[in-house]
């Protein structure tokens, strides 16, 4: 298994990416918004793959 990959984020980046989930941009950068608050919030590679099919 290879190493965990965990990111830490800022209140400031977490709220940016936040409203990038109603923003007007493609479905790709909304999932990968949520993908980065879902590591900072200690989620698992393995269990955000599962999460996004």
């Amino acid at each position: 298994m290879g190493a965990r990959l965990r990111v830490f984020l800022t209140r400031e980046q977490d709220k940016t990416l936040f409203k990038l989930r109603t923003a007007d941009v493609p479905q790709k950068v909304k999932d990968r918004a949520e993908v980065i608050r879902l590591s900072s919030q200690g989620w698992y590679v393995e269990k955000i793959a599962t999460y996004f099919n």
